[in-house]
């Protein structure tokens, strides 16, 4: 029983003690508390932003290289077609090409397009000799270069005249290398009319032998 009285007694002061705290004693411990956890996740939206935004501009720098590499390819396969269709017409029109109908000196597009180019006779109206028809393939092709590919140029050179003759044709133009804009043409200009940035010629070699049957 003593001892029971003796152990309220040492424990009075301290219940007086804590009875007797202000009832917001605690608060100023919590709401530091909070204010903490709060600055704490405003630094992980900021560092969250960051690394979204570093990551959408590497998706664009890569979409960006992507589209320039797919309008270099579209330029190539344009160059191979245009190369056919020329290699076609002169095998429609054999006499011609065996002639030598078909030979071009260095052309580029900016005098061709300042040129005209037109053929004197139009042969899908009326009938044409093979020189003639050689002059309106050549005015066609060549205009269709002109308006496919960049600042471009073509030759066709007869490398084996006689039966059967052989034909080398070339074909350039000027690719985007970084940040260069497809401008118009332009004479005595490398890329164009307001271009900027860096370019790159590119050149397309295919050979034709056509004989008389």
């Amino acid at each position: 029983m003593q001892t029971s009285d003796i152990a309220l007694r040492n424990a009075a002061p301290a219940l007086l003690h804590a009875s007797t705290l202000p009832p917001t004693a605690g608060l100023g411990r919590c709401r530091g508390s909070e204010r903490n956890q709060r600055g704490f996740s405003m630094v992980e939206v900021l560092v969250t932003l960051l690394i979204v935004a570093l990551a959408l501009l590497g998706t664009a720098g890569l979409q960006s290289y992507a589209m320039r590499l797919n309008q270099g390819a579209q330029f190539r396969s344009q160059a191979v077609f245009l190369a056919a269709d020329l290699a076609e017409r002169m095998e429609a029109n054999r006499p011609g090409a065996v002639d030598g109908a078909y030979v071009l000196t260095p052309v580029s597009a900016a005098t061709f397009l300042g040129g005209g180019g037109a053929a004197s006779t139009d042969c899908v109206a009326a009938g044409c000799t093979a020189a003639a028809l050689a002059a309106f393939d050549l005015s066609q092709w060549q205009s269709m270069v002109a308006t496919t590919l960049p600042q471009s140029a073509w030759e066709v050179v007869q490398t084996v005249s006689g039966n059967p003759s052989s034909y080398t044709l070339t074909i350039s133009w000027v690719d985007r290398l970084s940040d260069t804009t497809q401008a118009s043409y332009q004479a005595g200009a490398s890329l164009g009319a307001n271009a900027g940035g860096t370019g790159e010629r590119f050149f397309y070699t295919a050979t034709r032998s056509v004989g008389r049957r």
